[in-house]
């Protein structure tokens, strides 16, 4: 039996005059997102060696704003300080038995990281001899979701004992969050993509819906080595999409040219980076399955030309090129998507306000769109300047001060009923 012990960093400075570098250090943490607020969320550390990234882990979940509650295993503090976890965490780190019994209150999620080949076959066999193991019974009891993230040497996942257990988690209702193996290991996933997923299935529910969004720049060729393409580095739609998968929606990206990453794997990345090959990726995805939402954030290049055989010699004379407009994505796509919630994007540079807001109710007007994000280049990337301007079908005209507003501004319109 484990003694009764807790672990703060507050303790740490009655109780270790040699910590006092590392407890004054500020513990605060920049939001990143709302995908975890007002969610309560266990984060339980067993003794594999993946628990040194523990407190990026912690830390991560505090950047989604979880109400985060921690235990640790005996054998995970011979690998990670509780004092250590404490600072990542900002708060208490529950090691052993106490008469709080933390570990029977109610949660959101349960994430067990990292999830030990032991941790897992006592949860499957109902076996309760800890803290934690008696966290994962009551939470099992109550319906909470569970997310477990192994971490083993490879013989341990490969032997089918394993694959009978993470048989078993999923069948019971229990989420699992696999990496590549990796010089020999089943590593655990980074930080950011754990809680991408954390945060994915604390919100998915009944409500949440499939969502496509096209994004990045389209490139057609003009011979054989060259070609024109839009300026656009996917970056708002990488953003749009990420916190869409984080509020819980199945997000289908469809990607043109990217300069800009994702900062986690998107479960559905489709590319295609020419004009009509996006194109025919939004005519499947809506045939076969029927997005309830589209977000039009791509930068479809309205211009281009048919490709000259081969190439041109570089020294020659002047070469005119004759572009002719390409379809209009939106137009082409109206047909299959009409029960869906549309949103448009609407670029210009040098007008007005007045200008800009007239042109993204053009395409309101004619595409039947139920919004239209509309942004002026010169004042998109300018901190001190409007980020963008959502025009509504009802006329109503938003004014986005941030990505994060932009963000949250888009799932308040496909979150309508």
């Amino acid at each position: 039996m484990y003694s009764c012990k807790t672990h703060s960093v507050g303790d740490a400075l009655l109780n270790d005059k040699h910590v006092d570098d590392i407890v004054t250090k500020d513990t605060g943490v920049e939001i990143h997102s709302d995908a975890l607020l007002g969610k309560r969320v266990l984060l339980a550390i067993t003794g594999g060696i993946a628990a040194v990234e523990s407190i990026r882990l912690a830390r991560e979940l505090r950047r989604h704003q979880a109400d985060l509650t921690v235990i640790m295993s005996h054998e995970a503090t011979k690998i990670i300080t509780p004092l250590a976890v404490s600072w990542g965490s900002d708060t208490i780190v529950n090691e052993g038995w106490s008469g709080e019994m933390s570990q029977l209150e109610k949660f959101d999620i349960v994430l067990i990281a990292p999830a030990t080949r032991n941790t897992i076959s006592k949860h499957i066999h109902g076996i309760m001899d800890s803290p934690i193991m008696m966290a994962l019974s009551a939470s099992r009891g109550r319906g909470a979701k569970l997310c477990f993230v192994p971490s083993m040497h490879t013989d341990l996942f490969d032997d089918p004992v394993t694959s009978n257990h993470l048989q078993l988690l999923n069948k019971e209702g229990s989420h699992v969050i696999l990496n590549n193996i990796d010089e020999g290991k089943l590593k655990q996933p980074d930080s950011v993509s754990i809680v991408a997923e954390v945060c994915h299935i604390t919100n998915s529910d009944p409500q949440s819906k499939t969502v496509a969004i096209t994004l990045g720049a389209n490139r057609a060729p003009i011979d054989a080595v060259r070609a024109i393409q839009n300026a656009s580095s996917g970056r708002t739609g990488w953003i749009i999409a990420e916190y869409l998968h984080r509020m819980g929606h199945k997000v289908i990206c469809i990607a043109g040219k990217t300069s800009a990453p994702p900062s986690f794997n998107l479960p559905e990345i489709r590319r295609d980076g020419t004009p009509d090959g996006m194109l025919e990726l939004c005519r499947k995805t809506a045939e076969n399955e029927s997005p309830e939402v589209w977000i039009h954030a791509a930068a479809v290049l309205d211009y281009y030309s048919e490709a000259e055989d081969g190439k041109k010699p570089s020294g020659a004379d002047n070469w005119q090129i004759d572009l002719s407009p390409g379809p209009k994505h939106i137009a082409e796509l109206s047909d299959l998507v009409t029960e869906s919630i549309r949103i448009g994007f609407k670029l210009e540079s040098s007008v007005d306000v007045d200008t800009l807001l007239q042109r993204a109710r053009n395409q309101i007007e004619r595409y039947g769109v139920d919004a239209v994000v509309a942004n002026i280049m010169e004042e998109m990337n300018d901190p001190e300047k409007i980020r963008a301007r959502i025009v509504h079908s009802n006329g109503q005209v938003e004014e986005i001060q941030d990505d994060s507003s932009l963000t949250k501004a888009i799932h308040r319109i496909i979150s309508t009923d």
